[in-house]
Parts: C-alpha cells; sequence; structure tokens
C-alpha cells in the first residue's frame, strides 16, 4: 500500500524537486565528459539528508534514454537514491526520457512499480504518460494540498505545421479541471492550496521575466517553451487552486517570477549547467529546488540548495524591460 502524504505535526510539509537527473548508466558517451552519474547521485544524497523531504519529485528527464545503453536500468539507477532513503517520491518525464526505444508509458508504468513511489495510474483516454495527483492530509486526516503531475511531453507530432517542443493537450487540461473540481466540491466548495509540475515550461514563463519582477537567472535567451500555447495556464488561474508551478528543462534558468497570482518557478539543473544556446558554460552551480508548504495556508517558500550545501534564498532581482503585467 501506498503511503499517504501528511503534514507534519509543525504544520509543514517539505518537497526536493530534482531536475534534469539525465542518468547514462555510467555510459560515457563522449571521452571528454567526465561521467556525471555517480556525482550526481552523490549530490542528491546530500541534499536528502539535509533537508529530509517528505517527498521528492523528479521534475523531468530522469534520463538521457537515446545515450543510455540500458534506458529501463538507468531510471532505476536515477530514482534508486529516493528509494534507498525510503522517502516517498514521484516523477514527471521530459523530452530526453522518450528519446530512447522505451516509450514514455513504459517509463511511466515502471515507476509505479516501486515501493517508496506515490504515483497513479494514467487516467483513461488523457494524452501522455504521468498525469495524475497527489494530495496532502492534515493534522485532522482531511485533504490539506493538492499536488498536479502533468506530462508535458516531448517533442510537436505535428513537425509539418509546428515543429519544436510538444505541448500539454485539451483533455489533460480537461482532466486537470475536473480533478480540481472534485477536489474543491470535497473541500466545501473552497480551492485547495496546490501545486502544478511538469517539465517544460508554458509559454507564460517567457511573459513573466519579458513584464514581471522575477528573482533568479535566465540564462538561456529565452525560455524553451512550445509554440503553441493549449491554456494550461488560463484552466489554472480559472479554477484558483495552484500556487506555484515547478519545471526543468532549460538548465540555465533557475528565476520564479509571479503573473496573476500564480508563482512560474524553475527548478535548479541537478546534473550539469553546461550548454546554454548551444554554447558550453558552467554559470550555476548544480543543485535542487525546495519547496515548504504550510497546512491551511495558500502560500509556499522556496529556496535552493546547491551542491556545496549552501542554501540560495535570495536571488538575484530582474525587472522587465517591456510592459508590466497588471
Amino acid at each position: 500500500m501506498k503511503k499517504r502524504l501528511k503534514f507534519r505535526d509543525d504544520g509543514t510539509f517539505v518537497i526536493v524537486q530534482f531536475s534534469d537527473v539525465e542518468f547514462l548508466d555510467e555510459f560515457d558517451y563522449d571521452p571528454e565528459t567526465p561521467k556525471y552519474d555517480s556525482e550526481t547521485r552523490a549530490l542528491m544524497e546530500r541534499i536528502i539528508e539535509a533537508e529530509k523531504p517528505d517527498l521528492i519529485v523528479f521534475a523531468g528527464d530522469v534520463i538521457a534514454s537515446n545515450r543510455a545503453r540500458d534506458p529501463i536500468q538507468s531510471f532505476r539507477q536515477a530514482v534508486d537514491v529516493a528509494e534507498m532513503s525510503c522517502i516517498p517520491w514521484a516523477a514527471v518525464f521530459g523530452n530526453h526520457d522518450s528519446e530512447g526505444e522505451v516509450p514514455r508509458k513504459t517509463m511511466h508504468e515502471l515507476q509505479l512499480q516501486h515501493e517508496y513511489c506515490v504515483a497513479e495510474p494514467d487516467p483513461e483516454g488523457v494524452n501522455g504518460a504521468g498525469n495524475f495527483v497527489i494530495t496532502v492530509a492534515g493534522k485532522s486526516d482531511e485533504t490539506a494540498a493538492a499536488l498536479y503531475f502533468v506530462d508535458s511531453g516531448d517533442y510537436s507530432s505535428i513537425g509539418d505545421r509546428v515543429g519544436g517542443y510538444d505541448w500539454i493537450r485539451r483533455d489533460q487540461i480537461n482532466w486537470y479541471v475536473g480533478m480540481s473540481r472534485e477536489l474543491t466540491r470535497r473541500n466545501d466548495d473552497q480551492p485547495l492550496p496546490a501545486l502544478a509540475f511538469f517539465h517544460i515550461p508554458i509559454p507564460e514563463y517567457n511573459d513573466v521575466w519579458d513584464f514581471q519582477v522575477c528573482y533568479g537567472h535566465r540564462y538561456d535567451s529565452c525560455c524553451s517553451t512550445p509554440a503553441i500555447n493549449s491554456g494550461m495556464f488560463a484552466a489554472m488561474v480559472e479554477m484558483g487552486d495552484v500556487m506555484g508551478t515547478f519545471v526543468g528543462h532549460d538548465h540555465g534558468n533557475d528565476f520564479w517570477g509571479t503573473l496573476h497570482g500564480i508563482r512560474l518557478c524553475y527548478g535548479r539543473s541537478t546534473r550539469y549547467v553546461s550548454y546554454v544556446d548551444g554554447v558550453r558554460h558552467d554559470l550555476l552551480p548544480t543543485g535542487a529546488r525546495v519547496i515548504r508548504l504550510n497546512e491551511g495556508e495558500r502560500r509556499f517558500e522556496t529556496w535552493i540548495r546547491q551542491n556545496d550545501g549552501t542554501i540560495v534564498e535570495e536571488q538575484p532581482e530582474h525587472r522587465p524591460e517591456g510592459r508590466k503585467v497588471e
């Protein structure tokens, strides 16, 4: 039986987000590239020990499947650090997870087989692999918060018309809206405090950087979003439950900003920060984003734990050059 997530006695719930760990089963595909797997695992172990989270989230690109000799074994090794720590965990998938021979549906089925994984099977008739919601109970055992996990896909399936990255599809948005309505109904018609996790940033990540005050870095010249805005952000605004979204994908970005009441957050790349706009750099230390929910409050705190153990609570302010969105 899966462990039920619950707020601590002090009313907090801590999540560690590992982004883009890209395990390769120690296969050194480039002789000039260090073997990162053991270093990445050691980093994750240090962060888990320091933060002692209630939940670990792998925010996509858990493996680099097209470069791994055995993608299934690579996935097992990537999440083994969570399993060995006996801490509940869940994963969403990124574009690199399904570039190899193993489809993302199989990857999602694989995560469900692990003892400490708290992900749920996919809803029927919904696009993608790894669309599920996890609830967090309060002191009275009533549901006090919700965590949505959404598959942002990999690459456009209509590349002859629209290239680039995939987008969250309408049936996924309808599924989210339905789940949100049901959880709201059960909560005396009040939206639950909620967070959402997916891998590829939605187009509003560029909007919040361009038009709002943000905190952190955008070393990629723009956020690598899909060309199509399918309306996921509008749905979250309308439902009123999601307080923050968390993505990976762009290794050189770690910023957050608030747009229409929702904080759009990047994680911190956990494996490496090497290529920005196709050029090799070492701009940011590797690490993880940490999120702390507070029971009964529509707010959360977040910080970055870096690979040397330091905590980054105050990130540099970025003031937009464009028009501010009210």
